[in-house]
């Protein structure tokens, strides 16, 4: 199917043009549409029920609200956790579902139970509502009203919030993709009846009677309306209060035909209801804002853009001298972690273009290369686009565009590897280079498919993270999935059409930057892999060792959730001791301001929200606020240079504030921490248990242990205890004898101090409660509630402190629950230490000195809890990647064996993977999780490369398995190189980058850089020696010998080398030798034996049949019939089928022929450089003896004053360049002997006997073409001639005789023969038989015709190459190497007679053994262009 696309590409070029401009088109148009945001939205699943009930104590909230609210929410399926926290006057149920559950499916889900639940809430006491679909990510633009300068006495806070409300909130509202507008700050407008209880007392007047006089005067109505006439007048009542003045002429009652009105009992005025929020900025008081929320899923980018228009609109009709000032806004951080992903991309798009211009040695392959980037980028956006993949740091941050072109690159390199090999050197037609790519891409177009396929796989599991993990990680793997098959689809369509067109169609011959690269590479790779192959047992036994020091290393690093996203501005948490008042966290949290601000230049501007806006999805206490910083860009910092050392010297900055505590962390952190785990810190510890006592007293113990682990900041006890409480205790009996309820009782106070509204008011289209309550100097006067009047049945007063008893005491400020247990929470902030070491500490800290009552138990939550879960889910998703990479390796090769080999390259690349965590201080996380889950996929690529090649390399003929590792490394050395530095390259730029959002990049790409820079290593050292290892034959005893030598060897390698004798041998000893012992050779003749075996299965008879029949045959009676019968082909057919037999066996036998042709030129070629390099060594040595002694003489002359020390020294250096050459002189005739050694399959170093190079002859007249390969074509093609008639044959009538005995009527002996015919009146099958083996016999045809084609060319080739050699070779024997001796001689006579100095001396030597080298190169190119020559022909 492969060959099939590539193919395809190749013939309809036009077509796969027009692909790739509609890819352009509709990738950007997908690109502009694509929604924006900074990070991946890693909210839960969650609806959030509140309950507001102004006048509930905590206690009441919980008893009366929260369980009936949790009890109904426990029935519904797929919930995750219920948590609920219960304020004074407030109660918040949160419901976290699977992430699976339609969250509109939910939110009806969740209404149906509030509905239930409504029920078993008393009246009066609230009714639960359901938040806003929003999340962590929905505050996208934080405002406040701010008065510009001059207007500061126009506007109080009341004026600010209610045009705030009614303008600025409603304009706002009704935007696509926001859901909420959430007032924070300011005063309430009400209409306020401020009622003085003396005149109360004075005008026997009560509370209930000014409520009801409220409630019957302000109302409109109707009468129908009046017919006359035609006409028709309609009747309405205008009776709704419109001013104060209206609310003061109310009448209450009448004293003795005197009317009493509201403003005799009270003032009216505009008032606000108790506040349990508001809003300050940089240290001038109060302020009022508000806070947008967008819709879950919605676009954050467009929605912001939306919101500033809107904005700007308003800011048009505001009242003069209002303007909104915006202090926190989204788009600043989707702005830098933008930035943050451009630069990597194109730093790492930029490095990986370089690398591959220069590796590829061609600027067309690696521009090539390089425009599969932006195409598959195009292909990605539209398919995030389709799934809905939002773009953000994570989804497009982790992105490398070398693993992106791994594919496209092991393509385009073997375009390039085939063109380079042409024969040509004149310019190549468009057919001919049509032809080369498409072969180069069948080639290697399976492994490209493959490696790259396998890389997708490994994704996959990441796809089935959960949770937070889930959520961060899942889009990074779509969109890699998607840039990877858009890419894949390129390298096979694409990729080979452009390479047809614009590659250059002129082969370059010579030296350039990029052989001299690969040269070089190969001979440093070389004598390392000739050790590695030498010493394969003991280089495994090393490695297994390594992986088991890194796996006891990885043990130790700890380990972290998800690294911490610096968002650029800071969060704070302040918290003042319980009781508090509203007033003192506004004199606080003005106080934190004004230092921060005036103490640190970065800082920007500073906002603290306290207490709980209008929407409380962040239910706090007034003792609680959060500040917010914001800050300029990290690189105009004065004061620190990191946000560790800013947040510390913060912290001690504030320490100067009485009663307050501070935490820092981000606002975004901050909002999704207590979303998603219901606390704010990083580490939550939940105790667990019934008294709110207890748990208080406990948890203040441990805080106090935790507060001296190192690493732990920020230690802050949930405050659930401490509230000051005024608690009416009704006395029951007094009710009963004043005739009195616990109801009238509630009432009056509820009215007195919380207030009752009696109705609304409205101005316009605005509209404000009617309240009655107390005046404010009396609500705060505890005598006023004593003597509260109660009105009885009968007309009585009553004062409240004869029905009840009013006593101070302390109650809970909060209840919170998870799971319907009552819970406290220690929040600690992790700073400069991992995770998972401290929880462990403190847990083992907790459990030996901290004791717990009965019942009570520690939970750890938190960044912690998200680490557990997602190593819980890593510790399901890396065995199956594991899996899927093992099972797809089988199918690439079709063998257990090989698929165990390449995928040994995993657990050398989590080596690689750990040491660079080690040593850049780094713990796991889950970020370097998935970078081993990535790095997985990546590093068996270079294996299938690899051994894909080797395979390919023994279908050629070269059997010889160390022959075929040696020649297969260094012919893929380039392709390996060329995808683990682009892979490196690419992600290089996130590991270094100290950008914005860089932090939960830095682990990944440590990670699949370390583990690929060992991998590589290793997988062109480790492999080749594994291969070979387990690719021999092995048997029982020869695995038992090597269990029981295996630890000799080990120490002996350990030692030094182990010795053997050089064996000494003639070419033509050494090849009887090697056609004895040589494995491959030894296989090929038994696979003729084998052939030959199958003569049998040819001539074969089919089964005789018997058949016997009993019962009522022939009559009435029982009767058996028995017969059998031999059936027999065409008498025809078998005469074909051993002819097919015999054309099989000639088959195998050319086979082996031609391996041993193949065998005995790779032997010849060894043969004749070893001989050439031994001269080489002999000249070199004779050279290196000869100035040797002059380096004595210049010693000599240089002790006696003759020479000066500079000679001397330059002496002594020409002296070590000769043994240098001579040394690596050595180590190449090593190098020559081993291979030798591994081509003759022999224990010794083999050495040829001869004692001067041969010059190979050629013919006198040139042999005729037929090559090895032609020979095996002949062999097959007349295979399938015979096959073909062996098939007619099949196709003929088939016959059959035999013997039958039956019983008959009850008589026996009824006997007879019996013969039959077949004939084959269906014949398609054998039709279509014979058509296959014709259409093999035209492919044999074709495939002779152009290999004998291709052996002319190279025929060609090597003639003209033998003459330009011969006469070259003629040359210099006459004119340079037989005057060579006697230009030594004449120089050594000079030097010692003193005529020339030693410089001269070295200079002559140099020279002339330069040529003499010239001389041997050239012969040993001769001699294997003739040995090529020779064996163009095969000798039957």
């Amino acid at each position: 199917m492969i060959d099939r696309i590539i193919e395809f590409s190749i013939r309809n070029k036009l077509v796969i043009g027009l692909f790739t401009l509609a890819l352009i088109v509709f990738g950007i148009y997908s690109f502009q549409n694509l929604p924006v945001d900074a990070v991946p939205d890693i909210t839960n699943n969650q609806v959030q029920v509140v309950t507001s009930s102004p006048s509930l104590a905590p206690q009441e909230v919980e008893q009366f609200i929260t369980f009936p609210v949790e009890m109904a929410m426990s029935n519904i399926q797929n919930v995750v956790e219920i948590r609920s926290i219960s304020r004074f006057g407030l109660s918040v149920v949160t419901i976290v579902f699977k992430d699976r559950m339609d969250i509109h499916l939910a939110r009806q889900l969740v209404k149906e139970q509030i509905d239930i639940a409504a029920e078993q809430i008393p009246e009066g006491y609230g009714s639960p509502q359901m938040m806003p679909v929003t999340t962590g990510l929905g505050e996208i633009y934080q405002y406040v009203i701010q008065p510009q300068p001059g207007y500061e006495d126009k506007y109080d806070l009341m004026e600010l919030r209610t045009v705030h409300d009614w303008i600025v909130k409603r304009y706002l509202a009704g935007i696509p993709g926001i859901v909420e507008i959430s007032s924070f700050g300011g005063l309430f407008k009400q209409y306020e009846v401020s009622v003085i209880p003396r005149n109360l007392v004075a005008l026997d007047v009560t509370l209930d009677e000014i409520y009801k006089a409220l409630q019957d005067n302000n109302q409109n109505t109707g009468g129908s309306y009046i017919e006359k006439n035609r006409d028709a007048y309609y009747i309405r009542t205008e009776g709704l209060l419109q001013s104060i003045d209206d609310i003061r002429n109310i009448v209450v009652k009448e004293n003795d035909g005197v009317p009493v009105m509201i403003s005799d009992l009270a003032e009216v005025k505009f008032g606000a209801p108790k506040r349990y929020g508001a809003m300050t900025k940089d240290g001038k008081g109060e302020v009022v804002g508000g806070i947008t929320l967008m819709l879950k899923g919605a676009n954050t980018s467009d929605v912001l853009d939306d919101v500033k228009e809107r904005v700007a609109e308003i800011q048009d009709i505001l009242p003069e001298g209002l303007r909104i000032e915006p202090y926190l806004d989204r788009s600043g951080l989707i702005e830098k972690t933008t930035n943050t992903v451009t630069n990597n991309l194109m730093e790492g798009g930029l490095i990986v273009i370089f690398v591959l211009i220069l590796l590829l040695g061609s600027y067309r392959s690696g521009l090539i290369v390089a425009s599969v980037i932006p195409l598959s980028m195009m292909f990605a956006f539209i398919m995030m686009r389709i799934f809905g993949v939002t773009a953000n740091l994570m989804s497009l941050g982790a992105i490398d565009f070398g693993l992106i072109v791994d594919g496209a690159v092991i393509i385009v390199e073997g375009i390039v590897y085939r063109l380079q090999r042409s024969l040509n050197t004149a310019p190549i037609t468009m057919a001919k280079m049509d032809n080369h790519v498409l072969k180069a891409g069948k080639s290697v177009g399976r492994s490209a498919t493959f490696g790259v396929f396998i890389i997708l796989l490994v994704y996959i599991p990441i796809l089935a993270f959960t949770g937070i993990e889930g959520k961060t990680f899942r889009p990074m793997a779509q969109t890699v999935i998607f840039a990877l098959l858009g890419a894949l689809i390129l390298s096979l369509t694409y990729v080979p059409v452009v390479s047809s067109l614009f590659l250059s169609k002129k082969i370059k011959v010579g030296p350039t930057f990029s052989s001299r690269l690969i040269g070089f590479l190969n001979r440093s790779h070389a004598p390392v892999l000739l050790w590695a192959l030498r010493n394969k047992i003991m280089l495994l036994v090393i490695t297994v060792l390594l992986f088991l020091v890194s796996m006891f290393s990885f043990s130790k690093l700890g380990g972290v959730f998800i690294p911490t996203l610096e968002e650029g501005d800071l969060a704070v948490q302040m918290t003042i001791s319980p009781g508090s008042s509203l007033s003192q966290s506004i004199e606080t949290s003005t106080k934190a301001e004004k230092i921060l601000l005036e103490q640190f230049p970065e800082v920007i501007s500073v906002v603290s929200k306290i207490g709980t806006a209008e929407v409380p999805t962040d239910p706090m206490a007034i003792e609680d606020a959060d500040i917010m910083i914001v800050m300029q860009p990290k690189k105009e910092w004065v004061s620190a240079n990191t946000r560790e050392e800013l947040v510390d010297m913060m912290k001690t900055a504030l320490e100067v504030v009485p009663g307050a505590a501070f935490e820092f962390t981000q606002p975004i952190q901050l909002r999704f921490n207590e979303l998603m785990t219901g606390v704010k810190s990083d580490i939550a510890i939940k105790i667990y248990g019934e008294s709110l006592e207890v748990l208080d007293e406990k948890a203040r113990i441990a805080a106090s242990l935790i507060e001296n682990v190192d690493g732990a900041a920020d230690v802050r006890v949930e405050q659930v205890t401490g509230l000051p409480q005024l608690v009416v205790k009704i006395k029951r009996d007094m009710l009963a004898i004043y005739g009195l309820t616990v109801e009238d009782v509630n009432r009056t106070v509820r009215t007195a101090f919380a207030g009752e509204s009696a109705g609304v008011v409205f101005e316009g289209e605005k509209r404000f409660d009617l309240v009655v309550r107390l005046k404010e100097e009396y609500r705060n006067n505890v005598q006023v509630l004593e003597n509260l009047r109660i009105n009885r049945p009968g007309g009585e007063l009553v004062h409240l402190r004869q029905v009840a008893d009013i006593e101070m005491e302390y109650g809970p400020m909060q209840i919170s629950r998870d799971d319907a247990k009552r819970r406290i929470n220690i929040g600690v902030n992790v700073r400069n230490r991992d995770v998972e070491s401290l929880v462990d500490e403190i847990r083992n800290l907790l459990e030996s000195d901290l004791s717990l009552p009965p019942g009570y138990r520690i939970t750890y939550g938190g960044q912690f809890e998200n680490l557990q879960a997602a190593k819980r889910t890593s510790a399901v998703a890396v065995p199956i990647a594991l899996l899927l990479i093992l099972i797809f390796l089988y199918f690439a090769f079709s063998s257990v064996k090989q698929a165990l080999m390449v995928f040994s390259a995993i657990p050398l690349a989590a080596m690689g993977g750990i040491w660079s965590l080690w040593a850049r201080g780094m713990p796991f996380s889950i970020s370097a999780g998935v970078g081993f889950i990535v790095l997985f996929g990546i590093v068996v690529l270079n294996g299938i490369v690899l051994i894909s090649y080797y395979n390919e390399l023994e279908k050629t003929g070269i059997k010889n398995i160390h022959r075929r590792v040696v020649i297969g490394t260094r012919r893929r050395i380039i392709p390996v190189l060329l995808t683990a530095a682009t892979d490196i390259l690419g992600f290089l730029p996130m590991a270094i980058s100290t950008a914005p959002g860089a932090e939960v990049q830095k682990p990944l790409a440590t990670v699949v850089i370390g583990g690929l820079l060992t991998a590589t290593f290793l997988t062109l050292v480790l492999l080749p020696a594994i291969y070979a290892l387990f690719s021999q034959h092995w048997s029982l005893k020869k695995i038992r010998n090597m269990i029981k030598i295996a630890p000799v060897l080990l120490l002996l390698a350990l030692m030094g080398k182990v010795s053997a004798q050089d064996q000494s041998m003639t070419f033509q000893q050494a090849l009887n030798h090697g056609v004895n012992n040589n494995v491959d050779l030894k296989v090929s003749a038994m696979e003729i034996d084998a052939v030959r075996m199958e003569r049998g299965s040819f001539l074969a008879l089919s089964n005789p049949e018997i058949a016997f029949q009993y019962g009522q045959i022939n009559g009435s009676m029982n009767d058996f019939y028995s017969e059998i019968s031999q059936g027999f082909q065409f008498p025809g057919y078998y005469l074909k089928a051993s002819d097919y037999h015999k054309s099989k066996v000639s088959a195998e036998e050319k086979r082996h022929l031609a391996t041993l042709h193949q065998y005995e030129k790779e032997l010849r070629i060894l043969w004749s450089e070893h001989l050439i390099l031994r001269k080489k060594r002999e000249l070199i040595n004779a050279v290196y003896n000869k100035y040797q002694d002059a380096s004595r003489t210049a010693v000599m002359y240089n002790e006696t004053g003759e020479t000066s020390a500079l000679e001397m020294n330059l002496t002594k250096m020409n002296l070590s360049e000769f043994r240098l050459m001579s040394e690596n002189l050595e180590r190449e005739k090593y190098t020559n002997a081993v291979n030798i050694q591994l081509h003759l399959n022999t224990d010794n170093l083999v050495t040829p006997a001869e004692k001067e190079p041969a010059i190979y002859l050629v013919s006198d007249s040139l042999p005729e073409v037929y090559t090895p390969d032609m020979l095996l074509v002949d062999a097959m093609l007349a295979a399938a001639e015979k096959e073909a008639a062996m098939i007619r044959q099949e196709g003929l009538p088939e016959f059959s005789a035999g013997y039958f005995y039956q019983q008959l009527e009850g008589n026996v002996g009824y006997d007879g023969v019996v013969a039959g015919i077949s004939v084959p009146l269906w014949r398609w099958s054998n039709n279509s038989a014979i058509k296959q083996a014709q259409v093999r016999k035209q492919i044999y045809l074709a495939e002779r015709e152009n290999k004998l084609a291709d052996a002319t060319l190279i025929r060609e080739r090597l003639v003209n190459n033998l003459t330009s050699l011969k006469s070259t070779l003629l040359y210099l024997s006459e004119n340079m190497n037989e005057r060579a001796e006697d230009t030594f001689k004449y120089a050594t006579d000079a030097f010692d007679n003193g005529e020339i100095n030693a410089m001269e001396y070295y200079l002559i030597l140099s020279q002339t053994l330069n040529k003499q080298m010239t001389y041997l190169d050239v012969l040993q190119d001769y001699n294997e262009t003739v040995i090529e020559l020779n064996f163009l022909n095969i000798r039957l």
